[in-house]
């Protein structure tokens, strides 16, 4: 990566805006929050520290180069080597003065307290921590075998525009509205050496959102995701903030084990000496104590739309079943997930009037109150439909009343986005109706429920865009809704949807696109029976029971 020189290394005058940004990014680690990312990385004094490069990207008042200058100390002690043989051993960077001078004191006072002559611990301390934008350095001041911290929270957005220019140039997967910890992931990332880890704690937002797609697809595509802990009510950090941490490891090297951790408030310095025990040591798969739980998996999830949230052990589960099961849109099947018609102007495209236009020209459609009881209660709702059944629109000449329909609607209509763009195409719904949908048989989810619910359309409706639909030419739709009535199915969307206020899920395509499932042809006669019935019948926990038996699974934690 070239160096984007946007100041002089020698006056690091900073604007006020980006002073007052950095600063309200700080948020110091605790130290024994600093000790377990040493610990989990394999920082310890009893390796030669001398000759391995760690880099800091952001160090702040100094918490993480404390703990690393006393253990650089106890290994050129246990090694017999001078601290000085440790110059280049480390190196640190931050923007502000303050920082500066107060990390490479701390560091200083740490070395002369374990022994280490006051000149020789100033020239170390001197020479670890550099004032420098870490984000804009070349290649060759970033290789490292270790790159550690908690880098800064800071909004893209109010960094100045001539520096946010350089760290989308310098970071391609600062997208969007990125926190500008995106970047010094990847810029930490891309500076491993072979093997070397990261071990960031950091807002893990970046694992679901949109704007951590990019680094997600870095990840995904070119390191190892080997542990995630998520710290989200630990008291990990010197102030009280709202960051939701998490500990995240990552090594260069090809995808291997990895590990999904929760823990709770009660996790503190012993139950995480206690937990990096287990880390390490490799075994058992899964951990479960009063502050944390833990599980093993064999791959981390291998996409990068986005990772799953759940419980560690769930997320073993779901890895396990993501590879051993196909996804639920398949092209073998003929699966597909799809949503229903957005017309642009539902109260002029939408109507319960049988006579209102041509007959011809209602479309029966299904609207999410249709499927309240889990079978469809159709309501009568038309789309006044401008389509042909070969996805062209409609001759009004040749449909008198249609047109009339419309001219009376024509100023509303014509002021719609799709409208405007295409003036002669005024009367067309912003989708196509896809006239063989209405005759297919299709399983139906409204987008917003608090339990996954399909339910099934004989054929005759057509799904209004508050309705996703599957459709399928292989499966027995009965035995595939009781596959998705079970809560296996919805393990899956609850683990990567989008949760809103009072935990009402959202059943997306792209949710219920993430489900996993068996090949139809390998459900014993028995099993689809009993997912049919229990389809049916509305019986959530008999489809689970036979999801389970279908699935190989012995229970589906919580």
């Amino acid at each position: 990566m070239a160096t984007i020189a946007l100041f002089s290394t020698d006056d690091l005058s900073l604007p006020e805006s980006l002073q007052e940004a950095v600063e309200h990014g700080e948020v110091f680690t605790r130290a024994w929050v600093v000790e377990l990312v040493l610990d989990l990385l394999g920082y310890t004094a009893d390796k030669s520290l001398c000759d391995l490069k760690l880099v800091e990207p952001a160090c702040g008042g100094g918490a993480f180069l404390t703990v690393v200058a006393s253990r650089v100390s106890a290994s050129c002690q246990a090694h017999q080597r001078p601290i000085t043989d440790a110059i280049a051993a480390v190196r640190a960077f931050d923007l502000l003065d303050r920082n500066v001078e107060q990390s490479r004191t701390l560091i200083a006072e740490t070395l002369q307290g374990e022994g280490w002559g006051s000149e020789d611990a100033r020239k170390v301390a001197k020479a670890w921590v550099k004032r420098d934008d870490y984000l804009l350095q070349s290649d060759a001041d970033h290789r490292a075998d270790y790159v550690v911290g908690n880098p800064p929270y800071i909004r893209l957005e109010v960094v100045p525009d001539d520096r946010m220019t350089a760290y989308r140039q310098s970071c391609p997967t600062m997208g969007g509205r990125a926190d500008i910890y995106i970047g010094f992931y990847e810029v930490a990332l891309r500076s491993l050496n072979q093997g070397g880890q990261l071990g960031f704690i950091c807002a893990d937002r970046w694992m679901r959102n949109q704007y951590g797609r990019r680094l997600r697809q870095l990840v995904t595509e070119r390191f190892s995701m080997d542990l995630a802990l998520v710290m989200h009510d630990v008291d990990a950090f010197d102030e009280q903030v709202s960051a939701y941490p998490a500990i995240t490891l990552i090594s260069n090297k090809p995808q291997g084990a990895a590990v999904a951790a929760d823990t709770n408030r009660s996790f503190g310095a012993q139950q995480a000496r206690a937990f990096t025990d287990w880390y390490l040591k490799g075994e058992p798969p899964t951990i479960s104590t009063a502050s944390y739980q833990a599980a093993r998996m064999p791959h981390w999830f291998p996409e990068e739309d986005s990772w799953p949230a759940a419980s560690p052990a769930r997320l073993a589960v779901l890895e396990e079943l993501t590879e051993r099961f196909r996804l639920l849109e398949d092209t073998k099947t003929g699966t597909k997930v799809g949503i229903g018609i957005a017309t642009g102007a539902d109260k002029i495209f939408l109507t319960k009037d049988p006579d209102l236009v041509e007959e011809d020209r209602l479309l029966p459609m299904a609207m999410v109150r249709d499927t309240t009881s889990g079978t469809i209660d159709w309501d009568g709702t038309h789309l006044v439909n401008p389509w042909t059944a070969d996805g062209d629109l409609v001759d009004l000449d040749a449909y008198p009343r249609l047109a009339s329909y419309f001219e009376k609607h024509g100023g509303a209509l014509r002021k719609r986005y799709v409208a405007v763009k295409q003036p002669h195409r005024w009367y067309k719904t912003i989708d196509k109706v896809d006239h063989q949908l209405t005759r297919r048989q299709k399983l139906l989810f409204p987008d917003m429920k608090l339990r996954i619910h399909p339910v099934l359309d004989e054929g005759g409706l057509y799904p209004h865009h508050n309705l996703y639909f599957i459709v399928s030419d292989v499966w027995d739709m009965r035995v595939l809704g009781g596959l998705l009535l079970s809560k296996v199915a919805e393990a899956f969307v609850e683990a990567y949807a989008v949760k809103m206020r009072g935990g009402t899920l959202r059943f997306q395509a792209q949710y219920l696109r993430k489900i996993r499932v068996p090949d139809p042809a390998a459900i014993g006669e028995s099993d689809q029976a009993a997912l049919a019935e229990a389809f049916g019948k509305r019986d959530v926990e008999a489809a689970t029971e036979a999801a389970l038996r279908v699935y190989g699974l012995a229970k589906l934690p919580d």
